[in-house]
């Protein structure tokens, strides 16, 4: 089934690092050009920010959904095709899981975890089977991942999250991967 909008876990900040803020504006430039639209947290600043300018500036789709409690801190874009601001954060989680096909993870903190771990336990759940991408850069999850597989290794897991969750280092590798280079 192919990708039509995919959903963006990622930072409202950028980091100490610019190539996170290079990834994010590439994964928005080719998500637009692909014509898959972003669902991500509704903010206007860090990484959250630059993937959605760059969809926008290029002509792509955009949905923000931002909890209300958010709505002045993280900003919320004023810019996008919409947005959704909603309850809490358990509705946003949720509605944006409703309005995407996939979701890709960037750096980010607690709230990106926080999401990234709500999708992989919905996985293990069998509530979707929707892919997971984790874009690693420069390693920022390796120690989370390995920390995955020390879980799996001890038996608290049901199965291996790796089922439904692909790793790859750079958007270029993403991009790369059979099922999303079609069409």
């Amino acid at each position: 089934m192919p990708i039509k909008s995919m959903a963006v876990f990622c930072g409202s900040q950028n980091g100490k690092e610019e190539v996170f803020v290079q990834e994010a504006k590439r994964l928005g430039l080719w998500m637009a050009s692909k014509s898959i639209k972003l669902v991500y947290g509704g903010g206007n600043v860090g990484l959250m920010g630059a993937v959605a300018n760059a969809v926008m500036d290029s002509g792509g789709t955009v949905t923000g959904v931002i909890p209300r409690i958010l709505d002045s801190r993280e900003r919320s874009h004023k810019g996008l095709t919409e947005l959704l601001v909603v309850e809490n954060m358990h509705v946003r989680k949720m509605k944006m899981y409703e309005l995407c096909d996939a979701a890709a993870i960037l750096p980010g903190g607690y709230g990106t975890l926080d999401e990234l771990f709500e999708m992989i336990t919905w996985n293990n759940l069998s509530i979707h089977d929707k892919p997971i991408y984790i874009i690693n850069i420069n390693g920022f999850y390796d120690h989370l991942l390995l920390h995955i597989q020390t879980m799996l290794y001890n038996g608290f897991l049901y199965e291996n999250p790796m089922r439904n969750i692909t790793v790859v280092k750079t958007v270029e590798e993403l991009v790369l991967l059979p099922e999303l280079s079609e069409g």
